[in-house]
């Protein structure tokens, strides 16, 4: 709020901005039950949440004049729950990315989850965080808020109260929380699976199990190490000279203690390149080089 703004001309300023940003979303209908939103970011591209799409047939949007329009899939990924919709035809307002946000901010997550209209809600940020971990990669950073996550707000948009849209809306993330994935997070991404189609990972080619140290082993304090108890064949781990029974304990310069500290370690930006990996091997701390891979 500007200094001597009054309550009646935030709030004037705030439903200017649900309004506005209400002509850049459209009602989704990718699953049986409770229709969901999407964003439009690029000409006959939407950006929504990928866990409301349970079917890729019959997919279709809703703008706010009430014109139905059939979509298709360009790309989706459930790791970070995103997904990129072509809808022919359509013509709106792209969604104007925000700076960025900062923790206490007033924000609003705006939806247009069914055929009633754009939906509201207020909070603050209540938090910045990241990086978090999913079962495959990593979101850099997320955005909590306590803005209510009504039914269909998945991917809507989390605004500031000038209508800058600070990151798209999702409760398939973590259960229980409302989050959005930061815009320039979710735009970057959304150009990877428009190339793409999917995004890309690095890839090793083992199989580990997360276990306790022996204290006589405990370099640097670290308790845990991931073992490796499989390698694949022809894989990048086994062209580099990874071996079962090594126990890994950092992959650039990062302690690895468990599946999800590799995985982090194995973004795109380091496909084709070296990863030095450290391993315990008959007592004795070894440094491996593995070009990083993708399948």
């Amino acid at each position: 709020m500007t200094s001597g703004m009054t309550i009646d001309a935030l709030s004037a300023q705030m439903a200017d901005a649900v309004e506005q940003v209400g002509r850049s979303l459209v009602t989704v209908y990718g699953r049986a039950r409770q229709p969901a939103t999407g964003m439009m970011f690029a000409d006959e591209l939407v950006l929504t949440a990928d866990h409301v799409l349970e079917r890729e047939e019959g997919l279709s949007v809703r703008s706010g004049d009430g014109a139905r329009y059939a979509a298709s899939i360009v790309g989706r990924d459930p790791f970070v729950d995103l997904a990129v919709l072509r809808v022919a035809g359509l013509r709106l307002p792209l969604v104007r990315a925000a700076d960025g946000a900062r923790v206490g901010q007033f924000v609003l997550a705006v939806a247009r989850p069914n055929e009633q209209g754009v939906m509201a809600s207020l909070g603050v940020v209540s938090k910045i965080a990241g990086p978090l971990r999913l079962t495959r990669g990593t979101l850099e950073r997320v955005i909590q808020t306590d803005a209510l996550p009504y039914p269909g707000f998945s991917g809507g948009a989390l605004i500031d109260t000038s209508s800058g849209v600070i990151g798209l809306f999702t409760s398939g993330l973590v259960r229980g929380l409302s989050l959005a994935i930061p815009m320039d997070i979710a735009l970057r991404l959304a150009e990877a699976l428009v190339r793409h189609g999917r995004l890309q990972r690095g890839y090793l080619g083992v199989v580990t199990q997360s276990v306790k140290l022996p204290a006589s082993q405990r370099f640097g304090g670290r308790e845990r190490a991931l073992l490796v108890v499989r390698v694949e064949e022809d894989s990048p781990a086994e062209r580099g000279g990874l071996l079962v029974g090594d126990l890994i304990l950092t992959a650039a310069g990062q302690a690895i203690q468990s599946a999800e500290d590799l995985v982090a370690q194995l973004s795109a930006d380091r496909i084709g390149q070296p990863l030095t990996i450290e391993v315990l091997r008959g007592g004795v701390v070894q440094a491996v080089s593995v070009v990083v891979g993708t399948r």
